[in-house]
């Protein structure tokens, strides 16, 4: 497994959108975060990294994978039960794409009726949303500044 694989297994999965964030990390969201999407997978792509990986686990599967050697707790994310893995060969590629299946239905199960509801509309309807909701962030980040 690589950045590159990992990222087209990701890119699979239904309603997920990839950013740049925090310097070099790809976040993978379950929906944009524009109309409440959430992330569910970190890819940092930096040499001095923390982890290749983080990812959403839940509870039961947290305290399992904590247990092998070359994951631990993610940094930050920790108590929402995400898990950061040091290196890519710590499990097969059946494995990560079984993981982030897994860390994609965690994460789209704890989210509000009304934005699982907007993931099911029409793509043109959900970049209207979008627009929109980035205009509103916008404006209420200038008006933090003032």
């Amino acid at each position: 497994m690589d950045v590159e694989r990992a990222r087209a297994i990701l890119l699979k999965l239904p309603h997920v959108v990839e950013t740049m964030q925090w310097g070099d990390n790809l976040v993978f969201w379950v929906g944009d975060k524009a109309i409440g999407g959430k992330m569910f997978a970190l890819i940092n792509l930096s040499p001095d990294a923390q982890g290749a990986v983080s990812f959403a686990a839940g509870p039961e599967r947290f305290a399992e994978l904590v247990e092998i050697e070359g994951f631990r707790p993610a940094p930050y994310f920790a108590r929402i039960h995400w898990v950061a893995a040091e290196h890519w060969d710590l499990l097969r590629p059946t494995e990560w794409q079984t993981e982030f299946a897994n860390a994609h239905n965690i994460v789209h199960a704890k989210m509000p009726k009304r934005v699982r509801e907007l993931l099911l509309l029409p793509v043109t309807q959900q970049k209207k949303l979008i627009v929109e909701g980035r205009k509103k962030a916008a404006q209420k980040a200038a008006r933090k500044k003032s």
